[in-house]
């Protein structure tokens, strides 16, 4: 029977967060580059996940594939200020309101994309979003994971392991970034908001009393309002970045890709 837990460290919070700001791709069709990072921070090193079911093929788009970008790493010693709403400009308002209406506008999106772990490793793959709160995440293998949500829960399930842990959706940020409408500054806790000519970057702060505090951190273009990565900083300090590319807003996504089995008995209810 699938297991139904509380949401661990970097394992759930990357996978959350990764599925939470995929949601914010707003055109078809689009190919994206992003320029090489800088050196990965030395840590623990990250999980990389893929499907457990038969590989889908790639997503499509009109576009020629462009090629799988670097994502920007960002420094491991950034400050970022607990709180700093009170502080924001006009222009970081409307910047932030810009991000808003993007992400509020997206309802099916598909594509790859590149993840960078703590330790420097990357993994790729492909994702599906439909909204409201519905991902799902097919890594290449080696890799043993897939991650599914459909809704209402996330799914993490582990091949080689035959596991499949339960979490309930509304303990990820994906209740924010994967609803049909979201106001940045209203419904989460934006910290930060700066520009500069290639990308607006708007940070968000995540509080759970007993898994402490995580951060996500979205960049869009700067002139295309286009997603380009994000990364997620779990309550230990890691960073775990995402550049996406091959975006495709008009595929059709078959709903059956989110629908999670929850009469998979292969793994015992834990006790209590």
């Amino acid at each position: 029977m699938a297991r139904q837990l509380a949401l661990p460290g970097m394992q759930i919070a990357s996978a959350a967060l990764i599925a939470a700001c995929i949601a914010g791709i707003a055109t078809a069709s689009l190919a994206q580059t992003a320029p090489n990072p800088k050196p990965a921070p030395k840590a623990r090193g990250s999980v990389q996940v893929n499907s457990s079911d038969p590989p889908k093929a790639p997503a499509k788009t009109d576009a020629a594939p462009a090629t799988p970008p670097e994502p920007i790493i960002p420094d491991p010693h950034r400050n970022v200020p607990a709180n700093i709403f009170a502080s924001f400009d006009s222009n970081q308002k409307a910047q932030a309101a810009k991000v808003s209406s993007y992400l509020s506008s997206l309802q099916t999106v598909s594509g790859n994309f590149v993840q960078v772990g703590p330790d420097g490793s990357k993994t790729r793959g492909d994702f599906y979003i439909q909204k409201p709160g519905k991902v799902r995440f097919e890594y290449e293998p080696p890799s043993p994971i897939a991650i599914i949500a459909d809704g209402s829960m996330l799914a993490v399930r582990d091949r080689n392991l035959a596991t499949q842990d339960l979490y309930p959706l509304s303990q990820t940020p994906l209740r924010y970034l994967l609803s049909d409408r979201i106001d940045l500054l209203k419904d989460t806790n934006v910290v930060s908001v700066t520009a500069d000519d290639l990308f607006i970057s708007v940070t968000i702060e995540e509080k759970q009393m007993l898994i402490g505090t995580s951060r996500l951190m979205l960049m869009v273009g700067a002139k295309d309002g286009q997603l380009k990565q994000w990364t997620v900083t779990d309550p230990q300090g890691y960073d775990t970045t995402v550049a996406v590319y091959n975006l495709d807003t008009s595929r059709k996504v078959d709903p059956g890709m989110f629908k999670i089995d929850f009469t998979d008995h292969s793994i015992p209810m834990p006790p209590g």
